[in-house]
């Protein structure tokens, strides 16, 4: 039985802006600089790869590749709006914590699934930047569909939700979906449904940050700013 009624999607839809924060690993350059021996090399390297990768939707063609990786792999693992037989999502959240909540929590259920680190600790490096979502929004928080609030916000069973984003897929409508964070209470997360919704501020912000993961918190640093996450399976 799904989540909501056919008649929800008959609701105007509104326009919406909002910069979300995103973290991802930061290791491509460096896993290709131990394989080489000169920055010609390199550079030749990392050419070849790119000219194995699966190619780009139509939609995010000439997009920036933090941008556009999200669209270009189709993981066979599912996420909160995509299945792993479903188009590509990017995912942000509006504070910087949720982001890092979030980046803390995946690393953790990586460690976790890995028989042969479960009982140690992972340390990775991640970027953290904002983007822009702009586009025709669906709101998870707002009525109609805060009624089903509780099919949004499960830790683990994400099947409600995946089949939310395929019905707005269908529709046509919503770019992005605007909801409630499940990891960190109170932070606001954003699934951009449509490429063409995303683009990088002209001042867009990077950041380096350190995650160290264990078996029951994830640590997050950068600079002076500090981040302890418990982890709740």
């Amino acid at each position: 039985m799904q989540a909501w009624r056919d008649d929800w999607f008959a609701t105007p839809l509104r326009s919406a802006t909002a910069l979300l924060w995103r973290g991802v690993e930061a290791q491509h350059r460096v896993a290709t600089m131990r394989l080489v021996d000169s920055l010609d090399d390199q550079a030749t390297l990392e050419r070849l790869l790119e000219a194995s990768k699966p190619p780009l939707p139509e939609a995010a063609q000439g997009m920036h590749y933090l941008l556009a990786t999200p669209f270009r792999y189709r993981s066979p693992y599912g996420s909160r709006f995509r299945a792993g037989t479903d188009p590509g999502v990017w995912y942000g959240a509006k504070e910087r914590e949720t982001a890092c909540t979030e980046v803390g929590y995946w690393r953790w259920r990586f460690l976790m699934d890995s028989e042969g680190l479960r009982g140690g600790e992972l340390v990775t490096e991640h970027t953290f930047f904002q983007a822009q979502a702009k586009g025709m929004v669906l709101d998870l928080r707002r009525e109609p569909w805060s009624a089903a609030e509780d099919a949004w916000t499960r830790r683990d069973d994400y099947a409600p939700c995946q089949a939310l984003a395929r019905a707005a897929r269908a529709h046509g409508k919503a770019q992005w979906i605007r909801y409630a964070s499940v990891r960190r209470p109170g932070g606001t997360c954003g699934a951009v449904l449509a490429p063409q919704a995303l683009s990088l501020p002209d001042t867009h912000r990077l950041q380096s940050w350190v995650c160290k993961v264990t078996a029951t918190q994830a640590l997050m640093l950068h600079d002076e700013d500090r981040l302890t996450i418990p982890i709740e399976a």
